[in-house]
């Protein structure tokens, strides 16, 4: 027997309605419990046999001060209460919205089944008018929403209607202001999951956390480094590219793991050097780290199958040995310094992503625009997590995503973009918020100082025990 899934609210024809129904349906509760606290105890002490409407011919209702008191009262009363539920509960409210859009959907793209009833006027023998459409069949769509994601479960039916349900991401992202983040099929149901209010998902950078082989970047966005590697980021000038290396330089240092960074153009980044090793900038020196790099992956991976309590298909994480990360900021401008020697550092950064995973070496590549010439052979798919920062050009979304049938839209917040985390579905992203006056320089030397205090310690208490 399978197990029931709860998959939300089902979404219904009547919903097309659904906020007005919900409002006046509480509204007017509200207001009633608001006059019966007024007219309660006369309405309880009233002879209600000798009460009269109509008295000759003429209603028999007078409208004093006090009932227009109470009924101002309790009208101000019912809005204010409109407005507080919309401020303290506006999740519920968006909830309302998203499902009335949801049927409105359905409803004007006639992704339904009907049949017209002609009904039986109150006489007979007179034509009842025109004939009314009633729904015979409407497709079954559920909502919910948990940890700030949208899930969208749609029944696939074999029916006329089923490449339309199949495809909804555009609909869903623009309609209901959300970023599609996941599409799976499922046994008779496609499941859609969305971000919902994806800016309210950045975190600050206090927050960005590596643990377990993976590092968080948002509320509900991980880059799983050890099943999805390698990251490849994109931005022009000022989009937050530097700061988000610098974001991810702090959290990967509060690991244990292996850092190497390097900076061609002695930029910001080559200013790490002052505060921890294996920071280049110069080409020699950048050339002799990658080969080092390279000549470790190769080794660690020799080793593991040597150590004991090494298990087939088993990573470095279960062994307990650190990753190592090699921070490659603007790539392709170090790759057109190199000129003919590019080749050969080609054929080493393909080595790695292909097969660095299982050893623990990863690759960070940033750059201006991922040019094919120097991410060719398919070394550019085999980077999981990609970041597109600022202002890009539909070539460069191109040669990040490749051909998607995504529309992007340029706002002006710096750290926006858009993400692949490995699903290839792309995605609204926000770099972590850096709080004014935060220097990185000054937390990474703490950090790294720290941890190598920590060492020295263990290496010190190790030799004092033999």
């Amino acid at each position: 027997m399978k197990h029931f899934i709860y998959k939300g609210k089902r979404i219904r024809a009547g919903d097309q309605h659904l906020v007005f129904r919900f409002a006046a349906t509480s509204l007017v509760l509200v207001f009633l419990f608001v006059l019966l606290a007024f007219h309660g105890k006369r309405l309880m002490l009233m002879d209600w046999k000798k009460v009269r409407l109509l008295h000759e011919g003429s209603l028999q209702f007078a409208i004093t001060p006090y009932l227009m008191f109470s009924v101002s009262v309790a009208a101000g009363i019912s809005m204010l209460v409109a407005g507080l539920y919309y401020h303290f509960h506006r999740d519920r409210v968006k909830q309302l919205v998203h499902r009335q859009k949801l049927a409105k959907m359905i409803l004007e793209n006639k992704w339904y089944e009907s049949e017209q009833v002609q009904h039986d006027g109150l006489f007979k023998d007179l034509p009842s008018g025109r004939p009314k459409e009633r729904i015979r069949h409407f497709p079954k769509m559920y909502y919910r929403l948990k940890d700030g994601l949208i899930h969208i479960h749609v029944e696939i039916t074999l029916g006329k209607y089923q490449d339309q349900l199949l495809h909804l991401e555009k609909k869903l992202e623009s309609g209901l202001y959300c970023e599609l983040v996941d599409k799976e099929l499922k046994d008779s149901y496609v499941e859609y999951t969305l971000l919902y209010d994806t800016i309210a998902n950045r975190i600050s950078i206090e927050e960005v956390t590596a643990k377990d082989g993976r590092l968080k970047l948002m509320k509900s966005v991980y880059w799983e480094y050890d099943k999805l590697p390698h990251m490849l980021i994109a931005g022009g000038t000022g989009g937050g590219k530097t700061y988000f290396i610098f974001s991810l330089i702090e959290a990967l240092a509060r690991t244990n793991a292996m850092l190497y960074v390097l900076d061609p153009k002695n930029a910001d980044l080559a200013d790490l050097s002052e505060v921890m090793p294996n920071v280049y900038h110069q080409k020699e020196d950048m050339i002799i780290c990658l080969n080092q790099f390279y000549d470790g992956m190769m080794e660690r991976s020799e080793a593991m199958k040597k150590t004991n309590g090494y298990k087939t298909g088993e990573n470095y994480a279960y062994l307990g040995w650190p990753a190592h990360f090699l921070i490659f900021d603007e790539y392709v401008a170090f790759m057109e310094m190199l000129g003919k020697e590019s080749s050969t550092v080609l054929t080493k950064l393909k080595r790695i992503v292909m097969l660095g995973r299982q050893a623990g070496y990863f690759l960070i590549l940033a750059c201006q625009r991922p040019d094919a010439k120097f991410l060719g052979d398919g070394i550019r798919d085999q980077f999981n997590f990609r970041v597109a920062l600022g202002r890009m050009s539909e070539m460069g979304y191109g040669m990040m995503f490749g051909e998607v049938e995504k529309d992007f839209f340029l706002k002006q917040i710096k750290g926006r973009g858009y993400m692949d985390t490995g699903t290839s579905v792309i995605s609204e992203f926000y770099t972590p918020l850096v709080p004014k006056g935060h220097n990185f320089i000054k937390e990474i030397g703490t950090l790294i100082r720290s941890r190598q205090d920590g060492q020295a310690a263990c290496e010190a208490k190790a030799e004092g025990t033999d």
